[in-house]
């Protein structure tokens, strides 16, 4: 029995299907240091020339020797990829050539320094980048990097050796590895290699020892690369076990939720919580509440907020955005939700009054979380700036606008105040003062709210509390007036503020919701794809940006269908951009980690079957990125764009699909048709041709004259069979000549009758032509021609009764022929049917020999001359058939038509 379906159980579903992926993508192997100097590159290059010689084909993409000797003359007798040259800033800079690298496609390839960043022309910021898309590839990938590049540990490591770390890589990379290996050395032995200067050059090496190779620093990174490295061991026992569905083992039940938000702790937050979760082996999901109401952040504190987002989404978060009123209740409310057993938290940094109106957020959740552990995160201990917050204004002019508007509302309270005085004495002026802090806050908002309270509070007791013009007040008890007027100012400012931050909090979203439903609306009357993509494109303008295209794919190669403004087009880095995109499904372009210089943001459009394009908008501000309203919109937006064009494309597809099946279905009843009524007329044909040849003196004059008259009867039907078909091909090419003239009806009706005669010759014709009679406006051959083709139809299917009746007639002020037979009539199953092209109604083995075509050509040349042709069945007495055409109402009395003649 195999392993993986003994007693001890089944695999898990999901490592079976990571397990499937991993076999897709290539190997990555990753050679971990503490420092540098450990010797990284030099266990790389001699791994990878030990594989060599066994005829492996290992290339060199990139490697950095430091001018070290020893790991330069490893790299004798390996294949090495040049370097692209990438001008920056009037140098020269050789990087990593990845196309190089696509295109040579080895087995395996050696890319050293996985956190260095690239120069900013190159496709990907960050060089890990370049290794996750030669991983994607399906090349084996082996990479040096140092433990104080992880993302999770770049902040450890500051406060370690005091020295940021700027180039870092995401801990998923390192936790998608196949292999990690550790290159360790003790920290005498590096510093000792240090001071031989096999590490730096010797003014570098000095410097290094003096700040960052120390041996209590050094200590301390090996300790971190020991304990990562056995992390990633442990990670993968755990996967062993899930794949062959070994089951002794405990149940990763850890589930841990983080609170940041727009403040610089947030991001030492963020760490603290991956090593957390990498340390527990636990899931994780990274949350930003929005007090609902509040004003919206300013473009600084937005762009840390994002930066904190992005940091916790390469740390391999799940990330969440919310807006609640009751930012502890709805905390609480999503871990339970979500089965978090930890909470992870900032420590709140409030005021004196902030302390004495309430608790912390810190605190409250401490206070509620019974069942939950909290973990406070205290930073540095530094308290942190209160996250800035703005409307539309920089802070300063926000500040004199707002006391501007105040103080204009309390001069209108004092003129109105001083105009009841004159009237009236009444003694609750006051009230005239709350309307004006009213105004202002609903003018603009808390600040102007709390201005117009002060400047109430001043003006009131100056202009109209006795002593008068003075801040003196005379009576005790108006003392205990002005303190409750003034916190009845301030209190109503406060509240009536905070409702219009509400309101335009509520104003901001149901925008959003209206744009998204009038979208949906658009998209719903929509069903070609230039139309979505026209519409999609307007609506990217109207949300977030300045411009906006939709590239939808063409012969493997997107292309752009619909551009607003509609001149737009891609420059160079732009097109590589949306390839990208488009064939990674990922974003790229601006903002983002591929192709960062191009002016413009792609994204991928999402159908239910995969992506259907490449949706590009540029924001109005480079320098600022989208709002999380922006951001959560758009990608609504893009959304319903991806399924909207889907739809339109299995419509168009559908389509296609039924004029292909019409089309199968006319080619199938003509070679139908063919087949018999050509090889019909031409066997007999042949027959009596060939009776002629081989029997010729020996026939009688009888039966020589029966042979020839049969060989002109089947060729004249198959000149018939011909002509109705050129006559089809000319009505659905549009090419019919129609030339009107004024027409004889009853004439063109006897002219019809003695070529149908010709064919028929045992039926009976009857016309009937009324006196006075007006002459018909039509074409005189195509109407004949009609009319031979009803008669001809009407006696196949008379069924051996010979009358046949034409009545000419002036109906409704409208010329009309009618064809009456007797026959048996028509089902009323086929009548819908009749004049569709290659249809014959069934009559078992009696059916009348015919194209199907008689009365198609019939209704396309009636039509052709502006008239209308209608059948019916049965007549009377449950048999016969009736075809009545009708002409244009154009008529020529028939005097006028005698003596035009």
């Amino acid at each position: 029995m195999a392993e993986t379906e003994t007693a001890e159980g089944r695999p898990s579903p999901d490592a079976l299907l990571a397990a499937a992926d991993r076999e897709r993508r290539g190997k990555l192997k990753v050679f971990l240091g503490a420092a540098p100097g450990v010797g990284k590159t030099y266990a790389m290059l001699s791994s990878a020339r030990r594989l060599g010689q066994e005829g492996l084909d290992v290339v060199v993409g990139l490697i950095e020797t430091h001018g070290r000797s020893e790991t330069a003359a490893l790299l004798a007798g390996l294949e090495i990829l040049p370097r692209k040259e990438i001008a920056y800033r009037g140098q020269t800079v050789a990087e990593f050539d990845i196309d190089a690298a696509l295109a040579r496609r080895p087995q395996l390839i050696l890319v050293d320094e996985l956190a260095h960043t690239n120069a900013p022309a190159s496709r990907h910021p960050k060089r890990y980048l370049d290794v996750e898309e030669l991983l994607a590839a399906g090349i084996d990938v082996w990479t040096t990097v140092n433990i104080q590049h992880l993302e999770s540990l770049s902040d450890l490591v500051a406060r370690i050796t005091g020295v940021a770390v700027r180039e870092t890589v995401p801990d998923t990379l390192l936790d998608r590895a196949d292999e990690m290996v550790v290159v360790d050395i003790t920290p005498d032995e590096l510093i000792q290699r240090l001071r031989d200067g096999k590490v730096y050059l010797p003014d570098n090496a000095r410097q290094a020892a003096d700040n960052f190779f120390r041996l209590g620093n050094l200590t301390a990174l090996r300790e971190l690369a020991l304990r990562r490295t056995a992390d990633r061991v442990d990670d993968q026992v755990v996967a062993y076990r899930k794949e062959h569905g070994v089951e002794d083992q405990p149940p990763a039940a850890e589930r841990i939720l983080v609170c940041i938000g727009s403040d610089p702790l947030s991001e030492v937050v963020v760490r603290t919580a991956s090593r957390l979760a990498s340390g527990l082996n636990a899931s994780w999901i990274a949350v930003h509440l929005d007090r609902s109401g509040s004003a919206p952040l300013g473009p600084d504190t937005l762009r840390r907020l994002d930066h904190t987002v992005a940091l916790a989404e390469r740390l391999g978060a799940e990330t969440r955005r919310l807006s609640a009123r009751d930012l502890p209740t709805e905390i609480l409310r999503l871990a339970r939700r979500e089965n978090a057993t930890q909470i992870v938290i900032g420590r709140s940094h409030r005021g004196l009054v902030g302390r004495l109106f309430g608790r912390s957020l810190t605190d409250e959740i401490v206070a509620r979380a019974s069942d939950i552990g909290v973990h406070i995160v205290t930073g540095s201990g530094e308290p942190q700036p209160a996250p800035a917050r703005s409307v539309a204004f920089p802070p300063v002019a926000r500040i004199a606008a707002s006391i501007a508007v105040a103080a204009g509302s309390v001069a209108m309270a004092v003129l109105i105040g001083k105009a009841l005085t004159f009237a009236a004495d009444l003694p609750n002026l006051s009230l005239v003062f709350i309307a004006a802090v009213m105004v202002s806050a609903l003018t603009y908002g808390l600040t102007a709210a709390i201005a117009a309270a002060f400047l109430s509070f001043a003006a009131f007791n100056f202009l109209f509390v006795e002593p008068l013009y003075t801040f003196r007040v005379a009576a005790p008890y108006e003392v205990f007036a002005l303190l409750v007027f003034l916190f009845v100012a301030v209190f109503t400012g406060v509240l009536a503020g905070r409702l219009r931050d509400q309101s335009e909090s509520v104003r901001r979203r149901a925008k959003a919701t209206e744009a998204l439903y009038d979208f949906s609306r658009k998209l719903s009357g929509t069903a070609k794809t230039d139309d979505v993509a026209w519409a999609t494109a307007a609506q990217v303008v109207a949300v977030a940006g300045s411009r906006a295209l939709i590239l939808l794919p063409v012969g493997g190669e997107v292309t752009v269908r619909a551009a607003y403004p509609p001149d737009d087009t891609l420059s160079p880095t732009d097109r590589a951009a949306a390839r990208w995109a488009f064939q990674h499904r990922e974003p790229a372009g601006w903002s983002t980690n591929t192709l960062p210089a191009a002016e413009m943001q792609f994204r991928p459009l999402r159908g239910a079957g995969g992506i259907v394009g490449v949706v590009a908008f540029a924001p109005r501000d480079l320098a600022a990125p989208l709002t999380s309203d922006e951001e959560r919109t758009l990608a609504s937006l893009f959304d319903q764009a991806g399924v909207a064009i889907e739809r339109a494309h299995l419509v168009e597809e559908i389509a296609a699909t039924r004029a292909l099946a019409e089309g199968e279905k006319l080619r199938s009843a003509l070679l139908s048709s063919i087949s018999h009524d050509l090889r019909t007329p031409l066997a007999a044909i042949l027959g009596a041709v060939t009776s002629l040849r081989s029997l010729g003196p020996k026939l009688t004059d009888v039966a020589r004259a029966d042979l020839l008259a049969s060989i002109q009867e089947e060729t004249e039907r198959l000149d018939r069979f011909v002509a109705n078909l050129l006559e089809m091909t000319r009505l659905e090419a549009g090419v019919l000549d129609v030339r009107h003239d004024w027409i004889d009806l009853g004439e063109a009706a006897r002219a019809a009758v003695r070529r149908a005669e010709r064919i028929h010759a045992g039926h009976r014709f009857a016309i009937h032509v009324p006196s006075g009679m007006p002459l018909a406006h039509a074409d005189p051959v195509l109407f004949e021609q009609a009319l031979v083709n009803i008669l001809d139809n009407a006696a196949k299917y008379a069924a051996g009764e010979p009358g046949i009746d034409i009545a000419v007639a002036l109906a409704d002020g409208r010329p009309t022929v009618t064809v009456t037979d007797r026959g048996p009539g028509i089902a009323a199953i086929d009548l819908p049917h009749v004049f569709d092209k290659f249809y014959r109604a069934r009559r078992g083995d009696a059916q009348a020999a015919g194209t199907g075509l008689g009365l198609a050509i019939v209704r396309g040349l009636v039509e052709a001359m502006g008239g209308a042709v209608a059948i019916e069945s049965p007549v009377e007495a449950g048999h016969g058939t009736r075809v009545t055409l009708r002409l244009s109402a154009e008529t020529l009395p028939a005097e006028q038509g005698s003596h035009a003649a």
